[in-house]
This record gives C-alpha cells, sequence and structure tokens, in this order.
C-alpha cells in the first residue's frame, strides 16, 4: 500500500505471515516485528536513499527494494534491488546480491520462497528466485496502476491472482501446473461490474477476496470452483479499500478504507456477522433485495481517517478472544480485540516511528 508522504512514510506492508511489516520511507527503511512491537532493524538514507516499495521474505535476511521518493541512492523506481543482510560488506553495495531493471515503473513486488513477483501497470513478470533467477512467466493485464498482485506463500499452492482484462474480473494462475513459455488458458473470476480496487488471497490459496472501486461490498470465491462463498458489506457509501486479510486460520477477514474504520467478518461462522434490519421485513424489491441479503461486519473500529492504513490479525491469545493490528502511514500502530458477540476494544495503541533500534538491520 502506498500513499502521499506522511512523516515520510511512502508505503507499508505485512511479510507473508503478518507477524513484521516493513515501512519505506523518504528517510530509508525500517523493519519491525508486529507482536511484540519492536523495531527489527533500518537502513538509514546514506545506505538506501529515500524508497518507495519494500518487501521482505518472511523472517529471513531478504528484501526487495524499489526506490522512490524524494533522493533515491540507486535505480530510479523501475527497478528491484534484492538485499541480503547476510553478505558481509561495508560499502552497501556489497549486500545488493541482484537487480531486476524494467523499462517502466515498478508498482508491486511480491515473493515467495521460490518465486519473486513484479507488477508493472500492464505488465506482471515471475521469476525463479534467490537462486540464479530466471524468468518464468509474463502476463499482460488489464490497467493496473494499484499494482494489485497477491501471491500464495504456502508450500502446497503457488497461485497468483491479479486483475483480469475484463473491467472487474480476477484472474488465477498456479504457477505449479501453468508450463513457463506458455499461454494457459485464463482462469477467471467475474467479480465486480467495476474494476478491482483491492484483492486477497488467504493463506493456504483456497480463497480470494476482492473489492472494486465502488468500495462498497467485498465478495469471496473459492478458487477451486470459482464459485462466489460469500459477500460482505463495508457500508453504504463508496470508499476506497486500502487492505484486505484473512486471519490465519481463515476464520475473520479484515479490511480497512478512506473512511478511517477497520471493519471485522466472520467467515466461519457467518451468522456471528450483522444482517440488515430490513431482513426481518420479508419481501421487498429486487434492489434492496441485494442490500438486505449482504451481511455486515460483526465488529469495527477508527483509525485516523486522513491516513491509509494496512490491517492483518495478530496472534491468538484465546479461543474467545481475537486481535486485529492497524499500521497507519501517520506512524500510528493500533491493536484492538474483539470477541464473536462483536465486543471490540483498544488493547495497544503507539507510535511506532519513535520507536528505535540502535543496531543496522
Amino acid at each position: 500500500m502506498t500513499q502521499q508522504p506522511l512523516r515520510g512514510v511512502t508505503s507499508l506492508c505485512f511479510n507473508q505471515d503478518q507477524s513484521c511489516f516493513c515501512c519505506a520511507m523518504e528517510t530509508g527503511v525500517r523493519i519491525y516485528n508486529v507482536e511484540p512491537l519492536m523495531e527489527k532493524g533500518h537502513l538509514d538514507h546514506e545506505q538506501v536513499g529515500s524508497m518507495g516499495l519494500v518487501e521482505m521474505l518472511h523472517r529471513s535476511n531478504l528484501l526487495a527494494l524499489v526506490g522512490g521518493g524524494s533522493s533515491p541512492k540507486f535505480s530510479e523506481i523501475s527497478a528491484v534491488l534484492i538485499w541480503d543482510d547476510a553478505r558481509e560488506g561495508k560499502d552497501s553495495k556489497d549486500k545488493l546480491v541482484l537487480e531486476f531493471t524494467f523499462t517502466k515503473p515498478v508498482l508491486a513486488v511480491r515473493m515467495r520462497h521460490d518465486k519473486i513477483v513484479i507488477v508493472l501497470r500492464n505488465r506482471i513478470y515471475v521469476y525463479s528466485f534467490p537462486d540464479n533467477p530466471r524468468k518464468l512467466f509474463e502476463f499482460d493485464t488489464r490497467d493496473n496502476p494499484k499494482g494489485l498482485c497477491d501471491l500464495c506463500p504456502s508450500l502446497e499452492k503457488q497461485l497468483l491472482v491479479f486483475p483480469g482484462h475484463k473491467c472487474g474480473s480476477l484472474q488465477l494462475v498456479d504457477l505449479a501446473s501453468t508450463k513457463p513459455g506458455t499461454s494457459s488458458a485464463p482462469f477467471t473470476i467475474n467479480a465486480h461490474q467495476s474494476d478491482v480496487a483491492c484483492v486477497s488471497l488467504n493463506q493456504p490459496g483456497t480463497v480470494v477476496a476482492s473489492a472494486s472501486q465502488k468500495g462498497t461490498l467485498i465478495r469471496l470465491f473459492d478458487t477451486q470452483s470459482k464459485e462466489k462463498l460469500v459477500e460482505l458489506r463495508r457500508g453504504t457509501d463508496p470508499a476506497t479499500l486500502y487492505c484486505i486479510n484473512f486471519s490465519h486460520d481463515s476464520s475473520f477477514l479484515c479490511a480497512s478504507s478512506d473512511k478511517g474504520t477497520v471493519h471485522i467478518f466472520a467467515l466461519k461462522d457467518t451468522r456471528l456477522n450483522r444482517r440488515s434490519a430490513l431482513a426481518r421485513v420479508g419481501k421487498v424489491g429486487p434492489m434492496i433485495g441485494q442490500y438486505v441479503d449482504s451481511q455486515w461486519s460483526l465488529a469495527s473500529f477508527t483509525v485516523p481517517a486522513e491516513s491509509a492504513c494496512i490491517c492483518a490479525f495478530g496472534r491468538n491469545t484465546s479461543k474467545s478472544v481475537n486481535s486485529v493490528i492497524a499500521i497507519c502511514v501517520d506512524g500510528t500502530f493500533h491493536k484492538y480485540v474483539f470477541t464473536p458477540d462483536g465486543n471490540c476494544n483498544r488493547e495497544a495503541f503507539d507510535v511506532y516511528l519513535d520507536i528505535c533500534d540502535d543496531d543496522d538491520f
């Protein structure tokens, strides 16, 4: 997720299991552990310059860096640099072990233990990674200015999802069964009527969630059968969704938007979600019928509305209490706990940009 810098933050993203998050900044890179919140390390401006994007591979020493901001040190925004912090060397260039260069700006990067995915505005590249990288796939996409894409981290499933050519559609590619260099028949889900604005896979890659530019509904689909599983209503006013994430066991889903509200939905037991009061009225017209049928969040909480944020689920402390973490570009960290009956209370608040670790990454 990228936004105009607030306190110098240009983009935020979680690692693959949401146990850490990366912060690309005008002043370099910061890596944080989520629970407990602490800075794991940083790359300062002298080492890497200003950064546009950073992605980390699980909790390893490998980072994918894309320059950006006002004073990038290395390549422009059309290159992905792989930084290996385990490499010896005093000069920062000693730690840059790979470079992927393109003719157009890089909008997103996704990594898994054996592949790296690089997203441009109209094309997605997939490379083997990290040893002896070679290009495996190249996919043309619909105009994708946000660089939307998600990659399943599971060892069992190598699923990639991105906007399809048709407006509102999702394209799913199983990288394990698609042969490099061949154009396989696209596996497409017609998810929305307007352009896709946010997309996310659950950890095992069995369910995909998406929202359109309208931002009122989140739809979930089975990645095997393409069937719609459930429709979740964020609200009635249009909104820009920043982030959708599943809980580790796919029991819940959270979503953040420019309304400054993080919504939490139940997936395993959808009876926990709220329904419209009109649902009890009985027969209603087709337009109101769609509104009535969808499910509303079981719980929600607010963060600063002017500040974009990413959200994810914390580690469960008990079966009856779950938590959601929201990390905002204004430097704030929010942790809320919620119960299945919809009670939601703030458990922690911090300013992560004020937490410093004296050691370099």
